[in-house]
């Protein structure tokens, strides 16, 4: 059965679709079965793997709002083990549609969970925002990965985003769990990268990536390739940074379970 890992941080511009493109890309090249599932409305994980969103029949949305399975809605990526159930256009106004069904809070779940059994991870793409479409997404994960930038209001929002995870694992998800925080943009040679990263482990004890995410410009060109990073210049920092963390994250679950 998959593990579901969902990619959040209410803060945007902090890494989140890249983390989620690039992991779930580097995962399947690992030989791992691996879901993406993008249920932000900007849908840039789904042009990320070069879907183009307006030929989508079913996505996010019709999963979420008609309660069409995951079966419908899967497509096959050009990239080595990586499906992607993606997002869609209208996804902006699902969370105004699903706020009166029934078990909103489920709807996710109850749409991927028939799926769970063909993959070895699954990947959520998390809009940047504490709304009922992450509260789905936390619902159905098994943990939480939180990008953080090394920048100076890196732990702005923090507190809210534990809150809302506190929140979810007490009504909905008692097996919620922290998978880890990651630091992105790092750049060592800065005083200021320093600073934040002892304040983010001060914040987050023994939950840290020992993987970094560096800064660089191939990283943030490969999405308008349609390319995750690996497959756009399999030798650049970016790539062996999310190859790194791909590893971690199998050690860990090997290891842990």
């Amino acid at each position: 059965m998959a593990k579901i890992i969902a990619v959040a941080n209410q803060k945007g511009g902090v890494g989140k679709t890249t983390t989620s493109v690039n992991l779930a890309a580097c995962l399947g090249a690992l030989d791992k079965k691996t879901l993406l599932i993008d249920v932000d409305p900007q849908g840039n994980a789904t042009s990320g793997v070069a879907i183009d969103r307006r030929k989508i029949e079913n996505s996010s949305y019709t999963l979420l709002v008609e309660g069409i399975k995951a079966e419908q809605c899967i497509l096959t990526t050009a990239y080595k083990n990586l499906h992607i159930l993606p997002s869609s256009l209208d996804l902006a106004a699902a969370e105004l549609e699903i706020v009166d069904l029934p078990h909103r809070e489920q709807r996710l779940k109850s749409g991927v969970i028939s799926v769970k059994k063909d993959y070895d991870y699954i990947i959520i793409d998390c809009p940047p925002s504490l709304g009922l479409i992450t509260t789905n997404a936390l619902t159905f994960a098994d943990s939480i990965l939180v990008p953080i930038q090394c920048e100076y209001y890196a732990l702005e929002g923090l507190s809210q985003l534990m809150n809302s995870v506190r929140r979810v694992k007490r009504m909905y998800n008692d097996a919620l769990e922290i998978e880890g925080v990651l630091l992105t943009m790092y750049d060592a040679r800065l005083n200021l990268t320093q600073q934040v990263v002892a304040e983010i482990k001060k914040f987050f004890p023994r939950k840290v990536f020992k993987t970094v995410i560096p800064r660089g410009v191939r990283l943030s060109e490969a999405p308008s390739f349609g390319m995750p990073v690996i497959y756009y210049d399999k030798s650049c920092k970016g790539s062996l940074a999310y190859t790194e963390l791909a590893r971690e994250i199998i050690e860990k679950e090997r290891l842990y379970g």
